[in-house]
């Protein structure tokens, strides 16, 4: 994994990573991600050596501090006669949205912005875009949980949130770039399998990490930020560990979403019970979504073990690479030893403080599990 870079977003790649980056390079590259240290500025070094076309897509973009770096990228890249189009989320991008149209559209770059708040109020439009992708040439794409944002990234005496990306290049550039407009789509390129789901079409990235735990033999390592998985789900978890799979949770000791955590811990006992070993982590806000099969097996993206996950825009990377996935494995082992084991005891509490733990988590996890029933079926019902 490349060393962070902590304290400037200036593009410091080699000359022959740029021409990679322009396309000049050859075959198929997978590089992993540490966080928006390592995520920004090779990002915004692609953009920089844009030529055709750039296409960012992003759940949450905060126009200010690292956005900024990000506007000014972009803007440069329309200005020189380069493709930009920018998709964010209505509501990922709350209070944002409009000053980064305004900000980009004089330049010439098209701004979408998916089902805004209006859109949601007046006409029902739940459901949301949370990917996070972006494509350069269609020869350079980076994929996974960072949206743009300051909290990705380290700052002086805090923590950079954790999360993990991938970067690209190659074939399978390519076949994104054919297939950013044409809802659900599987592509293949060597060890590379890209995922993107269509609205309520997350179940087929679900069934990607069960086909993954069925086929685990020694050991599974797996990080979530909202981690709100169903009974088969969690089933497939415990008989992995009951067949002799280590199996090793790297969770949200704290969230930016308030009572995640809650919905969580209702699972502790039967997970635990189960043999998954669960680990909290606590030095910084998780993001991740990502797991390791067998030191073999990558999946990393934007698609969380949640209900709304499996509605929403979202996507999913599956690489089969020795070299990758023993990275990723790194990463992980790194933040369990850094992170709170929980056992059975930490479930043992008092009887009020249990019992009000549960009745927030089941109310939560109920009401995430129908809104995202709602979602899917008022969805289904516009496109009949």
């Amino acid at each position: 994994m490349n060393a962070p870079v902590r304290n400037t977003l200036t593009p410091t790649l080699s000359r022959g990573e740029r021409e990679e980056l322009s396309g000049q390079g050859s075959g198929q590259h997978i590089t992993l991600l540490d966080g928006g240290a390592e995520a920004y500025p090779r990002m915004l070094a692609a953009i920089a050596s844009a030529t055709r076309r750039v296409h960012l897509e992003v759940y949450a973009f905060e126009h200010a501090g690292v956005g900024a770096h990000f506007v000014e990228a972009l803007t440069a890249a329309a200005r020189r006669g380069v493709e930009v189009k920018v998709i964010v989320d209505g509501w990922g991008s709350i209070g944002e949205s409009r000053v980064l149209a305004d900000t980009l559209r004089p330049a010439g770059i098209k701004v979408r912005v998916h089902n805004p708040l209006t859109s949601v109020l007046l006409l029902g439009r739940l459901w949301r875009n949370h990917r996070k992708l972006l494509l350069v040439d269609d020869t350079v794409a980076f994929l996974g949980g960072i949206n743009i944002g300051d909290h990705y990234a380290a700052a002086e005496g805090r923590p950079g949130w954790a999360d993990l990306a991938l970067e690209l290049r190659g074939g399978i550039c390519a076949q994104l770039g054919t297939r950013l407009n044409a809802g659900a789509s599987a592509l293949v390129a060597g060890p590379v399998r890209l995922l993107l789901s269509g609205f309520g079409g997350g179940w087929r990235l679900r069934a990607r990490y069960l086909a993954a735990l069925a086929q685990a033999r020694h050991e599974v390592v797996l990080a979530h930020a909202y981690f709100l998985p169903d009974r088969g789900f969690v089933r497939a978890l415990t008989r992995a560990a009951r067949r002799g799979v280590e199996v090793h949770l790297l969770l949200a000791g704290r969230s930016d979403v308030p009572f995640a955590r809650a919905a969580t811990m209702r699972l502790y006992r039967t997970l635990l019970r189960g043999g998954v070993h669960i680990h909290e982590w606590t030095e910084s806000t998780l993001h991740a979504k990502a797991a390791v099969v067998d030191g073999q097996r990558l999946l990393v993206g934007s698609f969380n073990l949640d209900p709304l996950s499996l509605v929403n825009l979202e996507t999913l990377v599956e690489v089969e690479d020795t070299d990758v996935a023993g990275q990723a494995t790194r990463w992980v082992r790194r933040h369990l030893e850094g992170a709170r084991p929980v056992g059975l005891e930490d479930c043992a509490r008092s009887g009020l403080q249990r019992w009000l733990l549960d009745v927030v988590g089941l109310a939560v996890a109920r009401f995430a599990e129908r809104a995202a029933t709602f979602i899917g079926s008022r969805r289904m019902r516009r496109r009949s």
